[in-house]
């Protein structure tokens, strides 16, 4: 897997192309192979960390190419218009920029239906994990969406009643973003489950 510097490299070449913006949003842009059916076990940090998700998500093909892992969470119960709710999401990739930019880029992502601070409203705590710094931050609100990504040229959806969990995992070469999202009851019953992946992080052997 390339490494976070060599992403940069081409992050670097799409920028000055006129491909991708720049800034601090999530910026791995490599296509990635095909998922395997049931693979719970993935990495970060260039294969240097072990990750295991809880059995009951699905890993899948990731929607974008700054993407590196994927899985699907399945939500239960009806959104407002009495349809299906939409799945929640977990996305592994590297990242630039400080923890506190990608943290207040966050904020920005969500709104409150008083009008209110998302920053106030939300919590953040960081431990140190399979020898990493790790920052978890937790975010509710309406969601503005982007399902294809910061760079995919789609229009934003506004999800009310949604929910992130996040984690930045930080390295010598880099941090890695480890995000689930979707409607807050899905979040909420599968929170457990990510928090125990990510303190159950290891050194890859």
């Amino acid at each position: 897997m390339p490494s976070i510097r060599y992403r940069s490299l081409i992050l670097s070449v799409l920028v000055v192309a006129g491909i991708v913006g720049s800034g601090t949003a999530d910026r791995r842009a490599v296509a990635q192979p095909a998922v395997a059916a049931g693979e719970s076990v993935f990495t970060i940090a260039d294969g240097g960390v072990s990750i295991e998700a809880p059995a009951a998500w699905k890993r899948v093909q990731p929607k974008s190419g700054m993407v590196e892992t994927e899985f699907a969470i399945a939500s239960e119960g009806k959104a407002a218009d009495g349809g299906p709710l939409p799945p929640g999401r977990m996305t592994v990739m590297g990242a630039g920029g400080s923890v506190e930019a990608n943290i207040e880029r966050w904020y920005g992502q969500f709104s409150q239906p008083d009008g209110g601070s998302t920053k106030d409203k939300s919590s953040t705590k960081t431990l140190k994990v399979a020898g990493r710094d790790v920052t978890l931050v937790d975010i509710a609100g309406t969601y503005k969406d982007s399902p294809g990504g910061p760079f995919a040229g789609g229009k934003a959806i506004d999800r009310p009643e949604y929910r992130m969990l996040a984690a930045i995992v930080e390295g010598p070469d880099g941090s890695y973003f480890l995000k689930f999202y979707g409607p807050a009851a899905t979040v909420e019953k599968h929170a457990d489950g990510f928090r125990k992946m990510i303190e159950g992080m290891v050194p890859a052997k």
